[in-house]
């Protein structure tokens, strides 16, 4: 694998390369679930002779103010070494001076009924430094294919919005979320966690299973309506809470645009998202399960 830094550098190495390459940009501290989809990458690409190339780049301008930017974790050497185990050809691993060497004036802003809902009101401008970032980044690898985690629901759906409404010749893949054992989704946050709050994390998507089969159920009855899903969110928020977490929400939404379905919807089968975020200690985990 070869490991550039420079933006002058990487676009040399792609125009050596045959076929525009299949891409999965990354903050790094990489897990399994962040490797799976470099070989994901590698089968959608497999025998054309594109290359797959990643990005580790901690992007400031999608990080809060009070947000763990200084503190998240860099672990380039390690991250390298994972990357060329899982097939991965090209890591291009910029500085920040090198990705925005003057100050990023201009900026790719989300529509906000999709950015400013669930994770973007409770992370003001968070999507539009991740559109911001992404769009500069396809700009310099030029990729045919790029892969996005589907742990990260509403963030997929952004970007992949953001292609078809910038004309941009990009087939975007969600790769599924990958779990523990126990079923916590593989987060590079984990790592915050104590032995007990570990433990724990697995409550998160305990409540959306139960969310889930308490959907199944009333859809079963004919009862699923707007009162019984707010019911069901109100009750699954109220047992995180009840065990110390701080949610900042539990909701279920149409998985076509993450806004609420109607209850004809509801009652038709409108396909279905339950979504999470909460706290646990000073880490905030997100989650999410397809109905």
């Amino acid at each position: 694998m070869k490991i550039i830094h420079t933006v002058a550098e990487l676009r040399a190495e792609l125009a050596s390369r045959p076929a525009a390459p299949a891409f999965a940009p990354t903050m790094g501290n990489l897990h399994d679930g962040h490797l799976a989809l470099i070989r994901q990458a590698r089968e959608i690409v497999a025998g054309s002779g594109s290359p797959v190339v990643a990005s580790i780049f901690v992007n400031r301008l999608q990080f809060g103010p009070n947000e763990d930017f200084d503190t998240y974790p860099r672990t380039l050497e390690r991250d390298a070494q994972l990357l060329a185990d899982a097939g991965c050809d090209v890591l291009f691993a910029p500085s920040e001076a090198e990705l925005y060497p003057q100050p990023q004036g201009y900026k790719v802003v989300p529509p906000t009924e999709l950015a400013d809902i669930l994770e973007g009101a409770f992370r003001p401008g968070f999507f539009t430094g991740v559109c911001t970032v992404v769009h500069k980044l396809f700009n310099l690898v030029q990729p045919r294919v790029a892969v996005f985690g589907k742990k990260d629901y509403q963030q997929l759906m952004v970007i992949r919005n953001m292609v078809i409404q910038m004309g941009l010749p990009i087939d975007i893949r969600g790769g599924e979320t990958l779990r523990a054992d126990d079923g916590l989704a593989l987060s590079s946050r984990n790592g915050y966690l104590s032995a007990d709050e570990r433990a724990e994390a697995v409550q998160l998507i305990t409540v959306l299973r139960s969310v889930k089969d308490k959907v199944a159920a009333a859809r079963s009855a004919s009862s699923l309506n707007l009162a019984s899903v707010a019911a069901m969110e109100a009750q699954a928020k109220a047992a995180l809470d009840a065990r110390g977490w701080k949610t900042d929400y539990i909701m279920v939404r149409r998985q076509r645009d993450l806004l609420p379905a109607t209850d004809a919807e509801l009652a038709q089968g409108e396909p279905l998202v339950g979504v999470a975020a909460s706290r646990l200690g000073k880490t905030r985990l997100i989650d999410n399960l397809e109905f």
